[in-house]
């Protein structure tokens, strides 16, 4: 098991900021920033940092490609990265071991843990849904940072 403090810690410190980086076909990297925060994976119950992606986004094309990503958090000159598989729940990535009836619970569950909150849940459902969020999952597999 590994212990995911100092990350939790790092994502707390940065209002849940980090990079999410995947590999292309051709070795680069794609990178962007998202909001992710850790909770477990809800199909394995596995410690991960979970993040909320709209549909149609370059990310999620390259995680469905690769099925791996690594997720960088940082405050300061301080970081850490998780490394792992990638599970994506989403309406556009259902899977079978998932009630895709919970999403929207679990897309406000991925929000809070990325330190989010909101004053009208059912407007965020609703916007989430218009924009075919997908609620992304990278499992601790391999953490490393500096000291």
């Amino acid at each position: 098991m590994i212990d995911l403090t100092r990350v939790r810690k790092l994502a707390y410190a940065e209002h849940g900021l980090a990079t999410i980086a995947v590999a292309r076909a051709d070795g680069s990297v794609h990178a962007s920033v998202v909001n992710a925060g850790l909770l477990p994976d809800p199909v394995t119950g596995r410690m991960s940092a979970g993040f909320v992606a709209r549909g149609g986004t370059r990310k999620l094309t390259l995680l469905r490609e690769r099925g791996s990503g690594t997720i960088v958090f940082r405050r300061g000159w301080e970081w850490a990265s998780v490394e792992g598989t990638a599970r994506l729940l989403g309406p556009d990535d259902v899977d079978p071991a998932f009630d895709p009836a919970n999403l929207p619970r679990l897309l406000r569950e991925v929000f809070v843990a990325a330190t989010g909150s909101h004053d009208d849940w059912e407007e965020y459902d609703r916007v989430m849904a218009a924009e075919r969020r997908c609620a992304v999952f990278i499992e601790a597999q391999r953490l490393y940072g500096n000291p």
